[in-house]
């Protein structure tokens, strides 16, 4: 039986097609003009008209209906209708196509308006119609891409589903713990816990769990990854068990590699082909720095493990429809500036710009194309820092020619090639481009980078090379805050003497204390790897070496990496100069730095005005995240952390003063030392091959035998050790039952913290080590612990009732209601007392008080670590009153049932005089049908002082969530 149906654009024409009866709901109205090949009929089952060996997209041709003449191939590929099959006689490559979605395409793609949309709003496009089912994802869904120009302002919702999930233990862990509790729950409520399984490809990295305890000596990767099996063995467990008992789970063992690189050389498809179908890659993971992938085309951002959870589970994720900002590169760098430069450079420009919330696509400028792979994957991994959701490079012959590197067949790019060509979303710089239309523009002339660090509290706050000094003199100088450390002047060249394994020793502000190559941002990028290999290899020659009470490290990304450091016989000297490789995972990037020397710990300890200074090629700097004791950490490029690790200190000139003696006598320069870019091209054009791509992948999945001899349960539900002081199962998933809880009230409660700007997620839920004394340690010591064993929090995310106790304790934090003092604490207002967060947030409870926390601007900036939601949520915390969120962790509150309220423009805590010692009661609707996304909410004060906020819940779909007390409860009662 069939049917005929229209599909009318804005010019009134209608294009006619006879549909199955299980096509027959169209009805699909577009804005676009019509194609120039004129109606369309169905005649007969299509046939292709030439071989589709390679599965390339473009196969299915429409006859043009009265003429028979080809109007040329369809250019995108759906998927195929439940009781679709194939009807091409000569293809074994393509299914027979859902003709309603051909027709959308079809009409779609005719447009010159098509041309306008960013190639990154395109795969969004892409993703909508391919998942469209009128339900889960609408026409009004797709009609908003499609009009992205004019939809984008108004923040029109819309639903996206990514192709697949990316994870890493500290805060994948959690999501998995969290999967495992849903089928617990799903079974309590009489449903086949069998069906909870991930309906996406989901793939899961440890990287976050090794530590440099051991550094500076040939054995030390070996001793690291002994001692983070002995600390993790239950955890590993735990993930290995998962990766048996979940269906579309794959979990790469510990030294790996780190996610993001290994996601990029590995993970990555660019284009998926899945039953017959191609359609673009995307992703989203659960670390803030998954944006890596968007340097190879591939859509990609960080999520909270919440919405990794739903997304998981086939939900889609609600997102407002981004505005893109047009990024203009020209020119090109200059000798001796590195991609790291570029990145910083970047990151403050963008900052300064505003994008929060928005995506980044650098597309067009002559700059773009002279900008290698690697180099991109820097720019692209910075992303979170610089606040934007994407940083986006669309597919172009560079990308092409990485594929390649990295061992894909010439088979496959072929095919990627084919496919996005056809579908409008690759770039060819050897065709005249006709420019998308963005919501802004900027534009960067490459040859105005110069060398630069960032620091010493923030990573858009770049310094160039040249101003380091001086720079690092006003920050001494300065009243405490970003940038300042508020040391008097006479103070400034204090020394600190100390014995140091009977040499003698001495620091003073800005010694270099700790150097080390790391994180996913550079530490796999030949140019600069390689770089810091040659200044090594020249200080070598020339005498120089790194003093030995610095700790240095070395921790790639990628397993390759080795393999062309070696090689290149660069090793070599980078182990001279005490860069012995430590592990390969996140390691000193996110805190897992291990302890100095303990002579060296003692004389910064007894000494605490001395601010020394962590030098590292990470993407993070915020206070208190690298290491206790580096009160100033600044990021740069690996090459430059080795200059200053044989520097010894940031107080330096490299410009005009000596960076050490040589071995004859002679004072050595930094550009001594500083490799050209052609001595650098030289040596990756002769070591970095694809061989060593292909090797390391045919293996990676093999895991070592420490990993192997894993013992794991076959269970379907977890069976949890209540003994287990790594994985519990949640409190927040007990008691759950049938019935939405609704929308919380709030009244009368306590100020539990007051807080200023740029609180972070790792101010919120730190992932460093776990300090003798607090809330955590005693938790521990209470079941046998001992303190060499209590880790880091993060590598304990996964029992929540480490989460609650870590919430807040940041020793680094600054809590208003503290008067001064600096740390993990905060005052019981009834009663004046000061205790840890945690003690008196369980005080609070005990008397039965609602609690809520005031913030200043940028709340929940940097990691996209949900624990920072979870934490609060166990506390007792209620709401957030901000000036302003952070994307991922906005939505983490929203996820975990936390009401976000932001101040109104112009106010904050400090503006409106609130000391943080009222009691506070929001005024919101107990019936969720009250409330609207962005509605104002009055917030009145027990002495009467009343005040309007916005509430930051953005969507229709998060206020469901929110009325049933977060997303995991709603997805538990949609699916028992």
């Amino acid at each position: 039986m069939a049917s005929t149906a229209g599909l009318q654009t804005s010019h009134g024409h209608w294009f006619n097609t006879t549909l199955t009866s299980s096509q027959s709901h169209l009805g699909f109205r577009s804005s676009f003009p019509r194609p120039p090949a004129g109606d369309f009929l169905e005649r007969s089952p299509p046939r292709c008209r030439r071989r589709c060996s390679h599965a390339v997209a473009a196969a299915i041709v429409v006859e043009k209906l009265g003429q028979g003449r080809s109007v040329g191939p369809l250019q995108f590929l759906f998927v195929a209708t439940e009781n679709a099959q194939c009807t091409f006689a000569d293809c074994n490559d393509i299914l027979f196509i859902d003709l309603q979605k051909v027709i959308i395409l079809t009409n779609i793609l005719y447009s010159a308006l098509s041309d306008k949309l960013p190639y990154c709003i395109r795969i969004l496009l892409e993703s909508a119609v391919r998942n469209y089912d009128n339900f889960q994802v609408t026409e009004s869904d797709v009609q908003n891409i499609i009009d992205w120009e004019k939809t984008s302002p108004k923040l029109a919702e819309i639903p996206f589903k990514p192709a697949r999930l990316v994870l890493m233990d500290n805060t994948g862990g959690p999501a998995v713990v969290d999967l495992a509790a849903i089928r617990d729950v799903i079974a309590e409520l009489d449903s086949d816990p069998k069906k909870i399984n991930p309906l996406v490809p989901v793939d899961l990295v440890i990287d976050h769990s090794v530590r440099v305890d051991v550094a500076k000596c040939a054995d030390a990767l070996k001793q690291n990854m002994d001692l983070e099996f002995s600390r993790n063995k239950e955890r590993f467990s735990f993930f290995k068990w998962a990766s048996s008992a979940f269906n579309n789970m794959l979990v790469l063992p510990p030294g790996s590699g780190i996610l993001h690189q290994v996601n990029l050389e590995y993970l990555s498809r660019v284009v998926f082909k899945a039953d017959g179908v191609l359609y673009p890659d995307s992703v989203v993971g659960t670390d803030s720095h998954t944006t890596m992938i968007n340097s190879l085309g591939v859509a990609g951002w960080g999520v909270g493990g919440i919405e990794a959870m739903a997304a998981m589970l086939g939900q889609p994720m609600s997102m407002v429809l981004p505005g893109v900002v047009g990024f203009k590169l020209t020119g090109k760098l200059q000798d001796g500036v590195t991609t790291t430069d570029l990145a910083l450079t970047l990151t403050q420009m963008l900052r300064k710009h505003g994008v929060v919330g928005k995506f980044i696509e650098f597309f067009y400028g002559e700059g773009v194309g002279s900008i290698p792979l690697p180099a991109r994957a820097t720019i692209a991994n910075m992303t979170p820092e610089y606040g934007a959701t994407m940083g986006f490079f669309p597919v172009d012959q560079v990308a092409l020619d990485y594929l390649r590197l990295i061992g894909r067949s010439d088979e496959t790019v072929s095919m990627i090639e084919a496919y996005l060509r056809a579908n409008k979303m690759f770039v060819d710089c050897n065709e005249l481009q006709t420019g998308p239309v963005y919501s802004s523009d900027l534009e960067l002339d490459l040859t105005t980078v110069e060398p630069s660090v960032a620091g010493p509290k923030r990573p858009h706050d770049r310094v160039p090379l040249k101003e380091m000094k001086s720079d690092w003199h006003t920050c001494l100088g300065n009243e405490v805050g970003f940038k300042g450390y508020a040391v008097p002047k006479e103070e400034h060249n204090k020394i600190v003497k100390f014995d140091f394994h009977g040499q003698p020793a001495e620091i003073t502000h800005g010694s270099v204390v700790l150097a080390a190559v790391c994180s996913s941002t550079n530490s796999s990028n030949p140019s600069v790897m390689i770089g810091a290999g040659l200044v090594a290899k020249k200080a070598c020659e020339l005498g120089l070496e790194v003093k030995p009470w610095v700790k240095t490290s070395l921790a790639p990304g990628s397993l390759v990496v080795t393999k062309y450091l070696e090689h290149s016989g660069l090793q070599e000297y980078l182990n001279h100069q005490g860069f012995h490789l430590v592990g390969y995972g996140c390691t000193t990037c996110i805190g897992n730095s291990g302890d100095l020397d303990k002579s060296l710990s003692d004389a910064i300890v007894d000494n605490d005005v001395v601010v020394v200074v962590a030098v590292l090629s990470g993407n993070r700097n915020y206070e208190g995240r690298v290491h206790p004791l580096t009160r100033a950490n600044y990021l740069a490029s690996p090459p430059l952390v080795v200059a200053y690790a044989l520097a010894g200190t940031v107080d330096i000139d490299f410009e005009n003063e000596p960076i050490g003696i040589g071995k004859d006598g002679k004072e050595v320069y930094f550009k001594d030392v500083w490799p050209t870019n052609e001595e650098i091209e030289q040596v990756i054009k002769s070591n970095v091959l694809p061989k060593m791509f292909v090797d390391t992948y045919d293996s990676i999945t093999e895991g070592n035998d420490a990993w192997n001899k894993l013992v794991v349960p076959k269970e379907t539900l977890y069976p949890w050790d209540p003994k287990s002081t790594y994985i519990h199962k949640p409190a927040y998933l007990e008691n759950i039952t049938m019935t939405p809880p609704g929308p919380p009230s709030v009244k009368d409660a306590y100020c539990l913290l007051s807080l200023g700007d740029s609180i972070t997620t790792d101010h919120i839920s730190p992932s460093g080590v776990i300090k003798p004394g607090t809330p955590a340690a005693k938790y521990l010591l209470e079941r046998g612990v001992k303190p060499e064993n209590f880790t880091t929090y993060g590598s304990r995310r996964a029992n929540d009732e480490i989460v609650v106790r870590g919430a807040f304790a940041n020793i680094r934090i600054v809590n208003k209601l503290l008067e001064g003092e600096v740390g993990p604490k905060t005052v019981h207002v009834p009663t004046g007392e000061k205790h840890y967060v945690f003690d008196a947030a369980m005080k609070y409870k005990s008397e039965g008080h609602d609690m809520v926390i005031l913030a200043g601007d940028e709340y929940g900036a940097g990691s996209s670590r949900d624990s920072a939601a979870k934490g609060p949520l166990l506390l007792g915390v209620k709401a957030v009153i901000a000036k302003g969120f952070e994307r991922i962790h906005r939505s983490n509150l929203v996820g975990m049932g936390i009401i976000p309220l932001r101040f109104k423009a112009g106010e904050d805590a400090d503006s409106l005089n609130l000391s943080g010692h009222e009691r506070f009661t929001i005024d919101l609707p107990r019936k969720i049908t009250e409330i609207r996304p962005g509605q104002d909410v009055i917030v009145t004060t027990k002495n009467g002082k009343s005040f309007t906020c916005t509430l930051c819940i953005n969507t229709q779909v998060e206020l469901e969530y929110f009325n049933h007390g977060g997303i995991l409860p709603y997805l538990i009662r949609k699916l028992a």
